[in-house]
């Protein structure tokens, strides 16, 4: 007789624990179309650069955007508090290990202005980028028609986790189905991981999903909370959400995988898994235009009472055009970025994203980090 079980457990997988199996057909790189669209916005790369202020600044949305891809600033950051936000960066920067935390909830008190979160969307719109924002769900009745007023072009809701029945004491909490009355741009909603949640994400009508709990470099949030599931089974099963939708509906809502991505290996694994595009951080946070210097921290880590999030320092190690297209001599797969996407989404014979969903096959693997890489470990 077995013994009752108080709670069932589900093997969940992230990307160190799967593999792509090559297709039977193979087609040439070049022939592939990695072109994501979102609501009639469509983008040469299917990544976007996620809203940290290491990261994203109005110049860096703008030389990212000349690239092909879609940079979010952080409403709610430092640009949005300081008339001159790089001062700030450089104090977090230089900030010792032990101080910084309490360094980021100073600097974050400052009030956010209106006049500021104005003009940086306008400062990306003038330098000719699609301009994406985000805020929190608690601020966004209030900041997002100031960003829709000055031109900004997507809306993302970001929180850690994110449903579309949240409790709170709020006489009238966040609606989003009155929201895309309010704003009529593009809302992607985030983040989550779970296929109920998704489908219910999807049914208040947005536009599009993000996907992650805790992978993050900078997340320390499963420390925190104990809350996450691993990437690749969360983007799967948000992926499954959104089939189920289309079949139900015929609108096809994008789910976007965010956060754990270091590799071409690890952004590949996410395509076949089911995302439609990539939102990636720290990786950014390590090229030459990122306003951070080589250094990166998430959005929740200045929270006042409980941050959850560190400052970590990838390094400055490369460019946005290297990160991203290459060339590269790097044999990590830490660059080029789309290279490694074109070239096994010819590897199982896909010619579009929608494609690499149903001709990639992922099947549970040991980690590559232990298969047969003994040389490359220092090991031998």
């Amino acid at each position: 007789m077995g013994v009752p079980q108080f709670k069932a457990l589900r093997r969940a997988y992230g990307f160190d624990e799967v593999a792509i199996a090559p297709g039977h057909v193979t087609i040439n790189p070049d022939q592939t179309n990695i072109q994501f669209s979102i609501d009639g916005v469509t983008l040469k790369s299917p990544v976007i650069a996620s809203a940290m202020d290491a990261i994203v600044n109005p110049a860096f949305a703008v030389e990212f955007g000349k690239l092909g891809g879609l940079a979010v600033m952080n409403m709610e950051g430092v640009q949005a508090r300081y008339d001159n936000p790089q001062e700030v960066i450089d104090q977090i920067v230089a900030a010792p290990p032990e101080n910084v935390t309490a360094l980021f909830q100073k600097l974050y008190s400052a009030p956010i202005k209106e006049d500021l979160l104005a003009k940086r969307v306008k400062e990306i719109k003038a330098g000719g980028a699609v301009c994406a924002v985000s805020v929190t769900p608690a601020n966004t009745k209030k900041l997002a028609p100031i960003a829709v007023d000055a031109g900004a072009d997507l809306l993302c809701v970001q929180s850690t986790v994110t449903t579309a029945r949240h409790v709170s004491k709020s006489v009238r909490g966040l609606v989003f189905s009155e929201l895309l009355e309010m704003v009529n741009i593009p809302v992607i909603v985030g983040n989550c991981v779970a296929y109920d949640v998704a489908l219910e994400l999807m049914e208040t009508g947005v536009h599009g999903v993000l996907v992650g709990v805790g992978p993050g470099a900078a997340c320390t949030t499963r420390e925190v909370t104990g809350v996450g599931v691993p990437q690749v089974t969360a983007t799967m099963d948000c992926a499954a959400a959104r089939e189920e939708y289309y079949r139900r509906t015929g609108r096809y809502v994008p789910i976007i995988t965010d956060g754990g991505i270091r590799t071409g290996g690890d952004l590949c694994k996410a395509f076949a898994s089911g995302a439609d595009a990539v939102m990636i951080g720290t990786p950014f946070a390590q090229t030459k235009e990122a306003p951070g210097k080589g250094y990166n921290w998430g959005m929740a880590t200045p929270h006042p009472v409980l941050p959850r999030g560190t400052r970590v320092k990838p390094g400055v190690k490369t460019t946005l055009q290297q990160l991203m297209y290459g060339p590269t001599s790097k044999h990590d797969g830490t660059q080029n970025l789309m290279g490694a996407l074109q070239v096994c989404m010819g590897m199982v014979g896909a010619f579009n994203i929608r494609d690499f969903h149903e001709k990639a096959e992922l099947i549970i693997a040991p980690s590559i980090k232990t298969e047969g890489k003994h040389y490359q470990l220092g090991l031998e």
